[in-house]
């Protein structure tokens, strides 16, 4: 029975490269490992990337709360699989995933990436700024757009980017949105999403958020925070918390970019990666 409920317990997984050290990219919310696979791909001549779909997302099983420790914890399982260090990459919500495990669980990883996102609270519009101009992510409306969506009577995938329009006026993010929304397969047919919408509205509050670590616990291994220079998601007051948690921090901004830098700059993104193992892994 112990075994039955630790698969149960596996995030979904699938590992790019066949030799080389180890790097593991978690994504952000809504998101799914398959976000990264460009960027894998980028990486494979070298290394064998794993890409994780964190519990609620993708393939990976539901829970009954969504609560960074608790995907700490279950990351934190599928590292110790490995048997190996690995360098860790996390964007936005991930990216506070892979934080909180680097200060708990420091001896799995060989390096950390963060990707657009602080040790800090978020406000309900995702950025912090007063600029009327700045593109707000009203993540409690996504996810109330997506819930409404009528999928016993849709029926196409170009329908449901109609209905999410008005909540999701953002054609990228829309994109992004619909690839967790699914045709079930068998008999019915039936559309469904591979989100757990309600536990994530239920908990986006917490989400916001970033649990106070242990006390006095730092990751003392070479960390990169990698920003989009166009994102208020990192801003100058949050160095201070950066190097008092993580005293080996790097700051790479890269321009031309938003928060789902990896997506607008995929080139930049992958050799400003690239540039960082070669260093933390001696090359």
């Amino acid at each position: 029975m112990a075994d039955d409920e630790d698969r149960n317990q596996r995030l979904a997984s699938r590992t790019v490269g066949e030799a080389g050290p180890h790097v593991v990219f978690v994504h952000g919310l809504f998101g799914q490992g398959k976000n990264w696979t460009t960027i894998a791909k980028g990486l494979a001549d070298r290394h064998r990337v794993t890409l994780l779909d964190l519990p609620n997302h993708g393939h990976s099983p539901w829970t009954d709360r969504v609560d960074y420790l608790g995907m700490a914890e279950l990351l934190a399982a599928e590292l110790r699989r490995l048997g190996e260090p690995v360098t860790l990459v996390g964007h936005s919500m991930g990216g506070k995933v892979a934080m909180q495990l680097a200060l708990r669980h420091p001896e799995l990883l060989r390096a950390l990436v963060v990707v657009d996102v602080a040790p800090s609270d978020y406000p309900e519009a995702g950025a912090r700024t007063d600029d009327p101009d700045e593109e707000a992510t009203p993540f409690a409306g996504y996810i109330a757009a997506m819930r409404a969506l009528d999928l016993d009577s849709l029926r196409t995938r170009d329908e449901a980017d109609e209905a999410l329009r008005p909540a999701v006026p953002s054609r990228m993010v829309r994109s992004f949105l619909l690839q967790s929304l699914v045709r079930d397969v068998g008999a019915s047919g039936g559309w469904r999403w591979r989100l757990n919408l309600a536990a994530l509205a239920r908990d986006l509050g917490h989400l916001r958020g970033f649990p106070a670590p242990p006390a006095g616990a730092t990751y003392d291994g070479p960390v990169l925070w990698i920003a989009g220079a166009n994102s208020t998601y990192i801003l100058p007051e949050d160095r201070v918390r950066m190097d008092e948690l993580f005293p080996a921090t790097r700051l790479v901004k890269i321009k031309n970019a938003g928060h789902w830098v990896h997506s607008e700059q995929p080139e930049v993104f992958l050799e400003t990666i690239r540039r960082f193992l070669d260093v933390v892994e001696g090359g």
